[in-house]
C-alpha cells in the first residue's frame, strides 16, 4: 500500500470515528445555531482537487444574509457572537468530516477556497497545489498564514505537499488538536483584544 493510500485510509478511519464520537456535540451545536441564526448548517461551493468544485459543509458562523466572500473580506458585523466562539474553537468545521468521508477533502491539505478567489486559484495551479485534496488543516494554518495573502499561502502549501509524509500528516493533526494555528482572519470586532489572530 502506498503512502497516498495509507493517508486516505487514515482519513476515512479518523473522520468516521470522529463524526460518530462527536455526533451528540454536533446535534447540540446545531440546536444552538438554530436559536442563533435560524439556519445552523452552512453549505458553500468550494474549489477542490484538480479545480473541481464541491459542496463544503460547516456550522454557520455568519448571518444568513452575509455576501458570499472570503472571511477576511466580510463586513465587521457579519460574524455572530456564537459564530466567533465556533471559529475560535474550530467547532464550526466538524461537518467537514463528512466531506472527508466522501472524498472531497483530506484531514491534511490546503484549505478549500471560493471560486471567486482567482488570484489564489491561479497561484495554486501554478505551484501544483490543486493536485491535492483540500484539507481541514496543514502547515499554513499552523503557521498563521491565511487567504488574505494568496501568493504566500500557495507557496507554503506547495512546500507542505512536497514534503508530506505519514509522520508529518500525523504531526499536523496532533498540533491542530492541541490548539495550534488559527483560521481566516475574522472581521474586526470591538470586543476583540487580539484581532490579528488568523486562520484558514
Amino acid at each position: 500500500m502506498t503512502q497516498t493510500h495509507i493517508i486516505r485510509t487514515l482519513d476515512l478511519l479518523i473522520a468516521t470515528v470522529g463524526l460518530v464520537a462527536t455526533a451528540p456535540l454536533l446535534l447540540l451545536l446545531l440546536f444552538i445555531g438554530w436559536w442563533d441564526t435560524g439556519a445552523p448548517l452552512f453549505c458553500q461551493t468550494r474549489i477542490g482537487r484538480r479545480g473541481h468544485t464541491f459542496t463544503l459543509w460547516k456550522l454557520r458562523t455568519m448571518r444568513p444574509d452575509t455576501p458570499q466572500v472570503a472571511t477576511h473580506l466580510a463586513p465587521p458585523s457579519a460574524v455572530t457572537r456564537w459564530g466567533r466562539f465556533l471559529r475560535r474553537t474550530k467547532l464550526d468545521e466538524l461537518p467537514q468530516l463528512i466531506n472527508v468521508i466522501k472524498g472531497d477533502m483530506s484531514l491534511v491539505g490546503p484549505r478549500p477556497c471560493l471560486p471567486t478567489q482567482i488570484e489564489l486559484i491561479a497561484a495554486r495551479a501554478r505551484l501544483g497545489v490543486l493536485e491535492a485534496r483540500p484539507g481541514l488543516t496543514g502547515l499554513a494554518q499552523l503557521s498563521g498564514i491565511d487567504m488574505s495573502t494568496p501568493e504566500r499561502l500557495a507557496e507554503v502549501e506547495a512546500q507542505m505537499l512536497e514534503h508530506l509524509t505519514l509522520r508529518s500528516y500525523l504531526s499536523y493533526l496532533l498540533l491542530t488538536l492541541m490548539g495550534k494555528g488559527a483560521r481566516d482572519a475574522l472581521p474586526p470586532h470591538k470586543a476583540d483584544r487580539h484581532p490579528q489572530n488568523k486562520t484558514i
